[in-house]
């Protein structure tokens, strides 16, 4: 069956909505049909079971919170703590931006504790995303070593749960004051030594 590329991508920003808006339980083949004013049907149609829903959300989710085109090409001349502070800028702004996304992906990721299927197709995924960064962060020399790079990682990943889970919780500056502190100290060496 061919199938409308317009009305699947669609079919999963409404997913995607739903899913930060509802939780797994509020995403159904039915409340998606609803939600996306499709006739009824249609999201079977698209997505033949829950897990390909699932992994499709999970690539457009990523897909979605990338950076685009011409910011790289605003930085592409960067070097050091300046390219690492616009990078790290930019993706605060782009999760704050894209917080339903990001709120989807967290769901995604808490579903996943409790379905294997789901985990198995949900960590590559996860994984490929984190190897790519450090991959860059490493090539750029942004980070000093491999426990620098996933100590700014997690902390990132703490400040947008903070975020988007309790709005107003963290100061105003929170962001900026952390983004500061990742880029100075992402040039230390780790206490651990070097990373394997």
């Amino acid at each position: 069956m061919r199938h409308n590329t317009q009305r699947r991508a669609h079919l999963l920003q409404t997913a995607v909505s739903l899913l930060a808006r509802e939780g797994a339980a509020g995403l159904s083949y039915r409340t998606l049909d609803e939600a996306a004013a499709v006739p009824t049907g249609t999201a079977s149609n698209y997505f033949r079971t829950r897990l390909d829903l699932h992994t499709q959300l999970a690539h457009h989710i990523h897909d979605r919170l990338q950076p685009d085109q011409a910011f790289l090409n605003s930085v592409s001349s960067l070097t050091g703590p300046a390219l690492h502070t616009a990078l790290l800028e930019n993706l605060v702004e782009r999760v704050r931006r894209e917080r339903e996304a990001y709120l989807a992906l967290l769901e995604l990721r808490l579903l996943a504790q409790r379905h294997p299927d789901l985990q198995a197709v949900l960590l590559p995924i996860i994984r490929a995303n984190l190897q790519m960064n450090e991959q860059f962060s490493g090539a750029q020399a942004l980070t000093a070593d491999r426990v620098m790079f996933l100590l700014g990682y997690l902390a990132l990943t703490g400040l947008f749960f903070e975020d988007l889970t309790a709005p107003g919780m963290l100061p105003s500056q929170a962001s900026q004051d952390l983004i500061r502190a990742i880029v100075r100290i992402s040039e230390l060496q780790s206490p651990a030594g070097p990373a394997e």
